[in-house]
């Protein structure tokens, strides 16, 4: 008995971090919106979430969701985003 439950616990220490692993990286995964105007499409990291914020402070707009946002309203967040691109926003390439 005590050789199963050794090796059942052992079985149970091996597979855990396999098991988490697996589960942290469908949590990872990363939402992407196409641009039809451009053509492109736009990965929404922590990089477009702070040039979201800046489109917002700049427009003087309420903190809002931008996938909540009205359509012409992502449209026209796209059109300032190609206006505005990386280095203008955060003086550096990604």
């Amino acid at each position: 008995m005590h050789r199963f439950l050794g090796k059942f616990l052992l079985g149970i220490a091996l597979v855990t971090p396999v098991a988490l692993q697996a589960e942290h990286e469908v949590k990872v995964k990363v939402k992407r919106y196409y641009d039809r105007d451009a053509k492109d499409w736009h990965e929404w990291n922590e990089r477009e979430e702070r040039a979201y914020r800046r489109y917002r402070e700049e427009k003087r707009m309420e903190n809002r969701d931008w996938a909540r946002l009205h359509r012409e309203q992502q449209r026209e967040y796209w059109r300032w985003r190609h206006r505005n691109n990386d280095d203008i926003l955060f003086g550096d390439r990604h």
